[in-house]
């Protein structure tokens, strides 16, 4: 059986392209450029909470880099550096591979060096550091909102939950349909792009993870304001169009999480960037909503013209 350093150097050693010193000391050396800040940020998937023991392991390495990539982008940042952290229950050597293959897939595509980590036995855990370079001063934070910005997101929200529910046999879907979904679930796409284009654009963005309400209130939170979400805005039809019905749609938008889109607010004055920037990039950017005075209140205002607060709310691990 190949010893732990074996492992590490058959199947994550691999060159980087802006890294001084990588995998096989005992700590990485990295060089940020002149004027530039790190962006860091850390994601762990833990088997049976954050995937399926039996997901494809390709996907699975996929998407514990793209995760991590995804709050980059939502600061704004450029991806660089990685580190990775792994528990095993055993040796599967073919499973590694994949796994591999899906990770460096993702680093490649994006531009990534994987610089160091560890393994170790234990249930199936995986951890990923990201590290980024942002200009001094140009990270988008949370806490920019301002009452009058608009709030937008970014692709199409709610198809990763939808995905989830499928693999959890609580809805039957077309085939086409619940492959889109599914894929959506195991292969996110981080909007690095968007996210380096919204630099001096929105005011305040975050990265959708647990559920469009529940991460829109840490934005209300950080920047002391209020918000108003327009049901009518919301893109439900490409949910309703794969085979959900209104309140499945609805709950899978709203609350779903997985979703990895970017969700931001933005002066009015930037609708036609915006509008630029959508299609430039391929990659619709709904406007839902705005940012209110009143400090902490989230309300949806009904497609009858009422203002509730929503009947939905983000994912918590520890709810």
């Amino acid at each position: 059986m190949p010893s732990e350093f074996e492992l590490i150097r058959r199947y994550f050693n691999r060159p980087c392209a802006h890294t001084d010193l990588s995998v096989g000391d005992d700590a990485a050396l990295v060089r940020p450029a002149s004027g530039m800040q790190l962006a860091i940020s850390t994601d762990m998937l833990i088997a049976g909470t954050h995937f399926f023991p039996d997901t494809d392991p390709c996907d699975l390495g996929w998407k514990a880099l793209a995760v991590n990539l995804s709050d980059l982008a939502a600061m704004g940042a450029q991806a660089r550096w990685a580190v990775l952290g792994l528990a095993l229950p055993d040796v599967d050597e073919p499973w590694l591979s994949r796994f591999a293959d899906g990770l460096f897939h993702c680093a490649d595509q994006y531009g990534v060096d994987l610089v160091g980590g560890d393994t170790t036995r234990g249930p199936l855990a995986i951890g990923v550091t990201i590290f980024g370079e942002v200009p001094n001063g140009s990270a988008i934070r949370r806490d920019g909102a301002h009452p009058g910005d608009e709030i937008w997101i970014s692709g199409q929200p709610g198809l990763a939950a939808l995905g989830l529910a499928c693999l959890q046999q609580r809805i039957t879907l077309p085939t086409a349909a619940r492959t889109r979904c599914i894929h959506a679930l195991q292969h996110p796409e981080p909007r690095l792009a968007l996210g380096l284009a919204l630099r001096g654009v929105a005011s305040a963005m975050l990265d959708v993870s647990d559920g469009l309400i529940g991460d829109l209130n840490h934005i209300l939170e950080r920047s002391g304001c209020g918000a108003e979400i327009d049901a009518t805005l919301l893109p439900l039809t490409p949910l309703l169009a794969a085979g959900a019905d209104e309140p499945l749609a609805r709950r899978c938008l709203l609350a779903g999480g997985d979703d990895y889109e970017l969700l931001f607010s933005a002066p009015p004055s930037m609708q036609t960037t915006l509008a630029a920037l959508s299609t430039q990039l391929q990659l619709p950017l709904t406007r839902i909503g705005h940012i209110t005075e009143h400090r902490g209140q989230l309300l949806l205002r009904e497609v009858d013209g009422r203002l509730l607060p929503p009947l939905v709310s983000g994912y918590d691990h520890f709810a």
